[in-house]
Parts: structure tokens; C-alpha cells; sequence
């Protein structure tokens, strides 16, 4: 050991990394941590973990570096321990990195639930996921309206997002579009937060979560944790409910913390029932099963429903679909794609045809994509490379399967359909009957 306090890497993405460094480490006086990394988010390098949030044993912040110099922090900083915490990677490629860690001398490691959840005094509903894009968020957003028709008051906290300033980000809460204006939001965070808001709702968001759940449960009856990627939730739940995508039925058991979250779930959700095939989704049934074996399983669908079908049926279109959902998702394309075949367009026309610099460099990072433009806007310069893109291309129209709304945000003269998607029970009993159950029980009827 390199001396009295444990000198320690984050390996994270943003989100993770900070609850764990908060929750866990940012207050223990033997460990000193010298770096987080960065992976999976464009941009977020180079920046600092501010001091105001860094707490008296890190009194200068902590920067925020390259994942791929790892081996240079760790010799550099004589780094004793590295923690991961990032999700919805392959098993096989964190042992790549506990490997590299390794192989510099160090600890590898991970926080598991029970030292990093935060206990709420409400009672908690979770959603969490094996992958990225199973459902989740319209899950949760299809709980949320229940719990409101039933006269309680959702505090939806939804895992974070801090893509700007981190210190002015520390405890967020947005009701109204003025809101995320305000905040300055990505298209990243507006796919997320702008279908509450425009609902009526209010979500919570920010990198202080024990700060963040205290100012929700001011207002709130019941907590509801909408989760990011595939990670288990940062408060803990009294009812977890895990989203298995019937489309990948192979990938129950393959990524982490995915298979982490099937084994914790009350119930697994097999979703996007109709778009599958019946074989995968009982294959899904069955992968999910053989992890959880006593858990109960039910069907649901996501429906997509386009705001304007004649608009697209005949035209040629460019389609613009959910980010992460493609990118470290790994899907080839999203609902968008699917809303804008069903409808009949003539062409989906490709975007590497008139893709900026930065979107083909975009491309070239994840082959497996389809003919769809991820929805990518973490910061200014990829908004506008992303407005670029589709300004240029030779289409009738957009078909945005995003839940952001790109014309506004992007200012685009090109017309653009809008796809929608919500959560639907495809069971009964179904979801709502498993909320309902919770809700009496802890409610008391």
C-alpha cells in the first residue's frame, strides 16, 4: 500500500461513479481517490468532480480523465485500488478492465447494493432493466400516471444525467419545459425528463441523491426510481421490477449489472411482446426463469404510434431514433425505425449520405447500426452536427423516435413526425395489479 490513506481510481460514465464516490467513499478518511474515468459519454473527460461536492478529504475536487490511461493513473498515482462503476458492459469486457487493473498491481473492485442504496422513508418503486432500451422510462412513466389517478403524488427520481455543470446540477427538479431550458439540458436529458413534465408531472435528477431524494419526498407520496442503462437502482425499493426486451431474448444473462438486476427483481416485465417473435419471447421467459427462478413473469408491450401516419406513408424519410438505445444499447435501430416501415414509407434513407464529420466518426464507433441517426446531443457541438445531419439530407420528411422534441430543440425546417410509445399490460392480472398489491400493503389498503 502506497501510504496511509488507499489511493483509488473510479472507473465510471458519470452517473455510477459519482453516487458510489458520494454514498461510499467521498467521506471515508483512509481512502483517497485520485481519478474518475471516463467511457461511454462523449465529453465528459477533462473536467473536475468539483470541490463543493468533493467533501473535506478531497478539498481540491478530483479530475475526471481518460478511461483508456489507466495504466498510466495507476502507475503515475501509485493507485492501490480500482473501483468499477459503470453499467450495461459485457461480463467478459469488465474483467478486460479488472484484468488491466490488475495487471498494474492494483485491487479491482465493485460497490454492491447494500452499501450504496439510499433508504427512503416513502415507499419505493423501482424500474431497472437487463439493457439499455428494454422499456423502462415508459414503464415508469405508465406507474406514475397510476399512482397520480389513484390522488398520490409520484417523486420520480431518475438516474442521472450530469453532463454540465456538476456543482449546479447537484440537486435538480424540473415541472415545466422552462425548467429544462433553465437547466440547460441535453437531448440526452430531454428524452427523459420532457414526457413528465409535458404530463403534468415532476421529476428529480441531479449527482447528490441522498440531497436529491430528501427534496423529492418533501413533495411525494411514493418514490418511484426510473433507472439508466441496465444499473440497479440508487434508492432501495420495496418493489423492484426488472424490463427483459423480448427482442434480445439472449441478452438476459450476458452484461453487467444486468444479470445483477434480473436476480433482485420482485417482477420481470418480458416487454415489446408484439414486435418479437412467440418463440423469443418465451426463450425470454425461459433465460429470465433459469436466473430467477421463483420470480413472478409477466408480458407487456410498447406500442408506437406515429403522430401523423399520412405524412410518411410513401415518402422518403430519415430517421432519427434514441441514442444510448443504439449506441451502447447495441440495437440496430428503435421505434422509429419500426413506426416508419409500419407506415409505409418508400425509402428509409440513409444518414451516412449526409452525415457531419463528427456523426460518421459516430458510425465508424458502432458498426452494428441500422439505417437511423442516433439521437446524440450531449453537448453543443453534437447538436449541431446532429442538426447538420439532417438539414442535409435528401428526404421528405423526419421520423423522430426520440421523446425529445427535436424541432424545437434543434430548430429544424425539415418536417418532422413524431413517434410515441407507452407502456401497455399484456397480463391479467398484470403490472398495475402488482402496484396496486405493493401500494396497499405498505398503504395499508
Amino acid at each position: 500500500m502506497s501510504g496511509a490513506r488507499r489511493r483509488v481510481i473510479i472507473l465510471g460514465a458519470a452517473g455510477r461513479d459519482f453516487h458510489d464516490f458520494n454514498t461510499v467513499l467521498r467521506d471515508d478518511p483512509d481512502v483517497e481517490v485520485v481519478a474518475f474515468t471516463a467511457a461511454q459519454i462523449p465529453g465528459i473527460e477533462g473536467r473536475c468532480y468539483p470541490a463543493a461536492l468533493s467533501g473535506s478529504h478531497h478539498p481540491d475536487g478530483i479530475p475526471i480523465v481518460e478511461e483508456s490511461r489507466l495504466e498510466e493513473l495507476c502507475e503515475r498515482e501509485a493507485v492501490d485500488e480500482v473501483v468499477f462503476a459503470y453499467s450495461d458492459l459485457a461480463h467478459a469486457d469488465v474483467m478486460h478492465l479488472a484484468s488491466r487493473a490488475l495487471a498494474c498491481g492494483a485491487d479491482f473492485r465493485m460497490l454492491g447494493p447494500e452499501r450504496t442504496m439510499l433508504r427512503a422513508s416513502k415507499p419505493v418503486i423501482a424500474v431497472s432493466a437487463v439493457r439499455t432500451g428494454c422499456g423502462k422510462s415508459q414503464t415508469a412513466r405508465w406507474i406514475a400516471r397510476r399512482l397520480r389517478r389513484r390522488g398520490l403524488q409520484p417523486g420520480v427520481l431518475r438516474h442521472p444525467m450530469p453532463y454540465g455543470h456538476l456543482a449546479k446540477q447537484s440537486v435538480q427538479r424540473f415541472a415545466t419545459r422552462g425548467d429544462l431550458d433553465a437547466g440547460e439540458c441535453t437531448i440526452e436529458e430531454r428524452e427523459e425528463y420532457e414526457p413528465y413534465v409535458d404530463a403534468g408531472g415532476v421529476i428529480f435528477a441531479g449527482v447528490d441523491y441522498a440531497a436529491i431524494l430528501e427534496r423529492a419526498e418533501r413533495e411525494c407520496d411514493v418514490v418511484v426510481w426510473d433507472g439508466g442503462n441496465n444499473d440497479w437502482p440508487f434508492v432501495a425499493p420495496g418493489l423492484h421490477i426488472v424490463l427483459v426486451d423480448a427482442l434480445r431474448p439472449d441478452q438476459v444473462a450476458t452484461h453487467h449489472p444486468g444479470e445483477t438486476v434480473v436476480r433482485m427483481a420482485d417482477v420481470i416485465v418480458v416487454n415489446k411482446v408484439r414486435a418479437a417473435a412467440e418463440a423469443d419471447v418465451q426463450r425470454a421467459i425461459e433465460a429470465a426463469r433459469a436466473v430467477n427462478p421463483g420470480v413472478r413473469i409477466l408480458r407487456a408491450d410498447s406500442p408506437v404510434v406515429l403522430d401523423a401516419p399520412e405524412r410518411v406513408r410513401g415518402a422518403r424519410v430519415l430517421v432519427v431514433d434514441d441514442g444510448p438505445t443504439l449506441t451502447h444499447g447495441g440495437m440496430r435501430y428503435g421505434a422509429g425505425y419500426v413506426a416508419a416501415v409500419a407506415a409505409g414509407a418508400a425509402e428509409i434513407v440513409d444518414p451516412c449520405a449526409s452525415a457531419h464529420p463528427d456523426i460518421r466518426a459516430l458510425f465508424a464507433r458502432y458498426p452494428h447500426l441500422g439505417p437511423v441517426l442516433p439521437a446524440v446531443g450531449y453537448d453543443a457541438r453534437q447538436c449541431e452536427a446532429l442538426r447538420e445531419t439532417i438539414e442535409a439530407s435528401d428526404v421528405d420528411c423526419v421520423v423522430s423516435g426520440t421523446p425529445s422534441d427535436l424541432a424545437r430543440e434543434l430548430r429544424l425546417s425539415k418536417p418532422v413526425v413524431r413517434v410515441r410509445y407507452e407502456y401497455e399490460d399484456m397480463d391479467e392480472p398484470g403490472l398495475g395489479a402488482c402496484v396496486d398489491a405493493f401500494l396497499a400493503q405498505r398503504r395499508g389498503g
